[in-house]
């Protein structure tokens, strides 16, 4: 009970070697956010959804959407609510520690022991969060949270790309470092090998886009978005190999270029996968408030294989934020991340006794920015909150579950968005030359 409601460190002490106590926090944090993904997941499934009807007050009454009364089915699409106030439970969460957090600077300021300890009550206030969730009657929460999710879960994209983009620096950059203090021809080898690998799989998908999202007469908006996107990928990778740019960045290549495009490429999937036209989306799910599709196939899954993909990406991506900082320190002043060499003594003391401890490393400075950390876990719940609706809204009637063209153009736009942010992170040291960009 005392490691429960003491520090995160207490928590895993006895079974981790040892550690630093934001790292074990962010951790934390991270398995909450995880726990609540669990469970939307868990109230989608079909078979929990039947059942949700039973769960006290979340069916009560009728609601009002923009002022107008309606009777609002209770029996229609409850897996879809029970995961917009999952999202909701958990956005709320965070954002009440943002607020918190704010201007923390050091481990010394009694906030930070709120960040680093209660856990116990933190879950009791979560599960109580959630349970209010549930009472919130429906109508226009629905509508309006879906326009929420839209702004978070955009915003959490340029936050993937950002990370995506590093990991790609970082890994060229380790590659070509390991074949140059080796002379092994190897590395150079294996660099060419996944970068071909990555842009066959690139090719492969934008033609099977071509075949499954286009036809010869019609589906002109698919043809279009799947031709600039695949028109703007030739054009980074282009840029990328330059001269100019290879004297200012040696590192960049061929290696970043292919990742960016292969995530540029699913982002343009999970965009047309959202189109709400039958002929031109032969993934469309409509569900009538029976819960029945009405597309060709019969409905087995209320998940397409864009948000299989998208929930795996969330899962690598929220870790990276957790545990890693960037060797790039653009990039950490960007994401408000530092390494701290505060605590190095105690992780020496630590590693000479042999014995299992955490330690306070952020007694002279906070080794990441608490408010924005909790941010980027609420926009990550948003973000799954609408991967696991597939990005779909009631309709007027509030009976069909439709996919909006929002959908569509968010993700396409920050698709455009991480294309420029990556082809700006090349040409930026020659626009700006008197900057460090090392």
């Amino acid at each position: 009970v005392s490691c429960l409601c003491g520090s995160a460190p207490c928590l895993l002490c006895g079974c981790c070697p040892s550690a630093k106590n934001s790292t074990i926090s962010r951790l934390l944090f991270t398995f909450f956010l995880f726990l609540g993904t669990l469970v939307s997941i868990i109230m989608i499934i079909p078979g929990v959804e039947k059942e949700l009807h039973k769960l006290p007050g979340f069916c009560e009454g009728s609601g009002s959407v923009l002022g107008v009364q309606t009777h609002v089915d209770c029996g229609s699409f409850l897996g879809h609510k029970a995961v917009y106030r999952m999202g909701f439970a958990m956005a709320a969460f965070f954002f009440l520690f943002a607020v918190i957090m704010v201007c923390v600077r050091s481990s010394k300021d009694p906030r930070a022991a709120v960040q680093n300890g209660f856990w116990f009550f933190k879950f009791l206030m979560l599960v109580g969060i959630t349970v209010g969730a549930f009472y919130i009657p429906d109508g226009a929460f629905t509508s309006v949270w879906f326009y929420f999710g839209v702004v978070g879960s955009f915003l959490f994209i340029l936050i993937q790309l950002v990370l995506l983009i590093d990991f790609a620096h970082s890994w060229s950059q380790l590659w070509l470092r390991n074949a140059g203090e080796s002379n092994a021809k190897g590395w150079y080898a294996a660099l060419c090998i996944v970068t071909f690998i990555f842009y066959a799989t690139s090719i492969a998908a934008v033609a099977l886009l071509y075949v499954y999202y286009t036809k010869p007469k019609g589906c002109v908006e698919g043809k279009v978005l799947i031709s600039i996107n695949l028109i703007l990928c030739l054009i980074v990778s282009a840029v990328s190999i330059l001269p100019k740019i290879q004297d200012a960045q040696p590192h960049s290549g061929l290696l970043q270029a292919s990742l960016i495009t292969l995530y540029t490429v699913y982002i343009t999937w999970s965009a047309l996968a959202n189109v709400p036209t039958q002929t031109c989306n032969p993934t469309l799910l409509v569900r009538n408030s029976t819960g029945l599709a009405t597309a060709t196939q019969p409905l087995t899954t209320w998940w397409d294989a864009p948000s299989i993909v998208g929930l795996i990406i969330f899962i690598l991506c929220t870790l990276f934020i957790s545990v890693r900082s960037s060797d790039h320190p653009q990039v950490n002043k960007l994401m408000l991340t530092e390494e701290s060499a505060a605590g190095a003594g105690s992780e020496a003391a630590a590693m000479e006794s042999g014995v299992h401890r955490a330690y306070d490393n952020e007694q002279d400075g906070v080794s990441y920015n608490y408010t924005f950390f909790h941010l980027c876990l609420l926009l990550a719940a948003l973000y799954i909150m609408m991967t696991l609706t597939n990005w779909y809204r009631p309709d007027e009637s509030l009976q069909v579950l439709m996919s909006p063209w929002t959908a569509v153009w968010v993700k396409i736009c920050s698709s455009w968005a991480g294309l420029l942010l990556y082809l700006w992170t090349l040409v930026a040291p020659l626009v700006l030359p008197d900057r460090d960009f090392s």
